[in-house]
């Protein structure tokens, strides 16, 4: 998991995993047009977009997907939607399949942060447990092992949970206007599109070429 502290008290947050399977997804694109361009040619890449879609998605699924806290709020930048939560909305944060940011009529997954399953809590150690904000424990002082500090989901909401407690405490955020403050959901039509096109080319070059 990284944890990265930027200019204008804002923290983004992205899994170090889905870096990871990003550099794969894009070395197995890039392998396979070396190999195609040097077996047929310049001219077998048009049958290249299976391998262009798959580049597409390691961008698109692994290392664009970012939690963002800063003093306004939780942004959350999924696939395809950028989520912008004010803190005045939030009322519950989540972890139980993913870092979730819960609002009066609405729950916002964080794709960058999801919860480690069943065996997440196998690797946990007296550390993880301590010093997390107070609304992290269940009954019996419990934690969830998609609370964990060592868990993409246990981290960023850590980040969340330590900046809206900060606020909280500061009188920054005002209490009572959750039901009417605003939730911004931007759909990212571009990336819609470049999908659609992708996998439609994907489609020709594959079945109908």
């Amino acid at each position: 998991m990284s944890r990265e502290p930027h200019a204008g008290n804002v923290e983004i947050f992205k899994a170090r995993s889905n870096r990871l399977l990003a550099w794969i997804c894009w070395s197995v694109a890039a392998f396979g047009v070396v190999v195609t361009v040097t077996a047929a040619g310049p001219a077998a890449l048009a049958g290249t977009a299976p391998l262009l879609l798959v580049a597409f998605f390691g961008w698109l699924l692994f290392w664009r997907p970012a939690v963002v806290v800063h003093d306004a709020g939780v942004t959350l930048e999924n696939p395809y939607r950028t989520i912008d939560v004010p803190w005045e909305a939030l009322v519950q944060v989540d972890t139980r399949y993913a870092l979730t940011l819960m609002t009066p009529g609405r729950k916002y997954p964080a794709w960058a942060a999801p919860a480690p399953g069943i065996w997440g809590g196998r690797n946990a150690r007296p550390e993880h447990l301590k010093g997390l904000p107070e609304t992290s424990y269940g009954p019996g002082s419990s934690v969830r092992p998609g609370d964990l500090k060592n868990t993409d989901s246990g981290a960023a909401a850590l980040m969340v949970r330590a900046r809206w407690q900060e606020r909280l405490e500061c009188g920054q955020v005002e209490a009572g206007r959750a039901e009417e403050t605003l939730v911004p959901v931007a759909v990212g039509w571009f990336r819609v599109a470049a999908t659609v096109v992708l996998a439609a080319a994907s489609y020709w070059s594959v079945f109908l070429q």
